[in-house]
């Protein structure tokens, strides 16, 4: 088993302001997990910047020029309420997506089998027109787009288990039946979409979590929904929207899970990868905001993708 994890300085500089939840010590919490002795045999590589083009697959180039430009020479610049920007933003976010651009490459071409980015931004939130939810860019659903056009796959998965719904995935997705998108996420809460009769082409697959509830009723939602859904699905790549926000400790929501349930998700999402697409899943760090909490999930997932 070979797993290629995806870092790069700048998802540190990404500077979000004083008492702002996603936080560049959030990264440092995650790769400073990652170099615990069990994780020696992981290969590290340094993520490159997306190209323009690359992005624009999802994001049109107007809404790529006018991001960019807003990047400020100093401070912070707000994109909303939530979602802010300062000088080494862009470089972040361009790594984040480059982070899993390189990481289809290398898992699809069998340099490895899958791979853990360690980025930040997030990015599950970015519609194709509009960064929010502290997200920038859409990095799953750019690495979806380049899949497809660089790699000829067509049926390409996305497993979300942030506590928060990915709405920006699935608005990428939602019309395009040779693309998945399966989501457990605490509801109602932000960004209030995310309900169970939003199914898209019949290839979304929500199942809303009531606030307070924990193992039971996360396990239940994937093995009676998406997971077999997943694998009705056949996909030839899977990407999983990775955060931990939902354990109990987090303070940005209300659910009530723990490490064993992401190693347990970790494990069942493998079993499929395993029988349909040669083992190739592709997870990067979406949110998590209590750091010992956030350090360790990561390590019970990446410990599940090496395992």
């Amino acid at each position: 088993m070979t797993t290629i994890v995806f870092s790069h300085p700048s998802s540190a500089e990404h500077e979000t302001g004083a008492g702002h939840p996603e936080r560049p010590d959030r990264i440092r919490a995650v790769l400073k997990a990652l170099e615990s002795e069990q994780f020696a045999g992981l290969m590290r590589r340094e993520a490159p910047a997306a190209q323009i083009d690359q992005v624009a697959r999802v994001h049109p180039d107007g809404y790529v020029e006018r991001l960019l430009a807003a990047v400020p020479d100093e401070g912070i610049a707000r994109i909303d309420a939530d979602t802010v920007m300062s000088p080494q933003s862009g470089e972040a976010a361009l790594r984040a997506a480059g982070a899993l651009i390189a990481a289809v490459d290398a898992v699809v071409s069998g340099e490895a089998e899958n791979a853990f980015c360690a980025i930040r931004p997030p990015g599950h939130h970015a519609e194709p027109v509009r960064g929010m939810g502290f997200c920038l860019f859409n990095n799953v659903a750019i690495a979806a787009a380049h899949a497809r056009a660089e790699h000829g796959l067509e049926k390409i998965a996305v497993v979300d288990f942030d506590v928060h719904h990915g709405n920006g995935t699935q608005a990428y997705f939602q019309d395009d039946p040779g693309l998945f998108f399966g989501s457990t996420h605490e509801y109602p809460l932000y960004p209030g979409t995310g309900a169970a009769s939003e199914t898209g082409v019949g290839n979304i697959f929500n199942v809303p979590l009531a606030p307070g509830t924990g193992s039971e009723e996360f396990r239940a939602g994937m093995d009676d929904l998406i997971l077999p859904a997943l694998r009705a699905f056949d996909p030839d790549l899977i990407l999983v929207s990775a955060g931990f926000d939902g354990h109990e400790r987090d303070p940005l929501a209300t659910l009530r899970l723990r490490e064993n349930d992401y190693s347990w998700v970790t494990g069942r999402i493998r079993e499929i990868a395993e029988e349909h697409c040669n083992g190739r899943i592709i997870s990067t760090l979406e949110g998590g905001y209590d750091l010992d909490a956030l350090a360790s999930s990561v390590t019970a997932h990446v410990h599940g993708l090496i395992a």
